[in-house]
């Protein structure tokens, strides 16, 4: 009987992945897209807290170290989830599933961008910016994808606290210390996930079931999850005031928190509207995820701004 090699020949040739694709591979593994959201409130709290440009050095020391952070959890998340990846739309065409990367290399990945980036903010900047940079991972990759993701709908809520330690590390490498305004940042960010990332589950609702993965907007109705988006969102607008008597911003960044919160809000309700008469699953919600990311953006670069244009209001 005469052995046919030809299908095996074909399989070991689509195993071959070129150096240019690899190297693209590992980047994905690092979710690219959420470190650029997370590098856009860096550079703006490390000037709000230097009051001006701090040391270049610095800056690309925090940013670099932030990034490989930021891209370490990912990369740990990529692999911890590559189960549920592979029945979600959405997520199927990630590395690990693609098998352009193998478990243990995205393992192995993970952890030296982990000690590279601990190394890098501690030579860089000071001990206390790295222990935060390693709580940071900690929290994305023990406290949300392994213990929260696949247990409660109110994952992201606690979880996503992981992506509101970048203002910290800013404030920490400038200052050696944590301060209310430090704070204050990491609220409005904390406050911001939920409705930056909820209505993105209601489009993917399907995603999630399947995946057995209980994210809010795929297991609640959205009229439920357009009342959490808008009351969430009201606490974020609130929060982002108390910057102005407590962390000392200016005018510049008073009126742009105003109008971008009022802003943001009634994009909100108009979700909240479009649930009580329908099925909220597209277009709805996928306009708030989307001026959610447009809001952060502004309110930071008003903070990047004001120290320069601004007079503090409150002295």
């Amino acid at each position: 009987m005469k052995i046919q090699h030809a299908p095996l020949e074909s399989s070991l040739a689509e195993r071959r992945i070129g150096f240019g694709r690899k190297v693209k591979a590992y980047l994905a593994l690092t979710k690219p897209r959420v470190i650029e959201l997370l590098l856009v409130t860096t550079l703006p709290t490390m000037i709000f807290a230097q009051r001006s440009f701090p040391d270049p050095l610095l800056v690309l020391a925090t940013m670099v170290g932030g990034a490989l952070a930021a891209g370490s959890a990912g990369a740990f998340n990529c692999y911890i989830d590559r189960d549920i990846d592979k029945v979600m739309h959405r997520t199927e065409r990630r590395p690990l599933v693609t098998g352009e990367v193998s478990p243990r290399e995205a393992l192995v990945f993970s952890w030296v961008l982990a000690f590279a980036s601990v190394a890098i903010l501690w030579l860089g900047a000071n001990v206390l910016t790295a222990a935060l940079g390693a709580v940071a991972i900690f929290m994305y990759v023990v406290i949300y994808s392994l213990i929260l993701k696949r247990r409660t709908s109110q994952n992201i809520v606690w979880g996503g606290a992981a992506g509101c330690m970048p203002v910290l590390i800013a404030w920490a490498a400038v200052t050696n210390s944590v301060q209310w305004p430090a704070v204050i940042l990491f609220m409005i960010i904390f406050l911001w996930t939920p409705p930056h990332y909820w209505p993105l589950s209601m489009k993917y609702g399907e995603d999630y079931r399947n995946a057995n993965v209980p994210m809010l907007g795929a297991v609640a109705g959205a009229r439920l999850v357009s009342v959490q988006v808008v009351l969430y969102g009201w606490a974020m607008v609130a929060c982002s005031l108390l910057l102005i008597p407590l962390g000392g911003a200016g005018w510049v960044y008073t009126v742009t928190a105003v109008l971008a919160g009022l802003w943001f809000m009634v994009e909100s309700h108009k979700l909240y509207a479009k649930a009580g008469r329908e099925s909220v699953t597209g277009t709805g919600a996928m306009k708030v995820f989307h001026a959610s990311i447009s809001y952060l953006t502004i309110i930071f670069v008003a903070v990047a701004v004001d120290p320069f244009v601004g007079q503090a209001l409150f002295p």
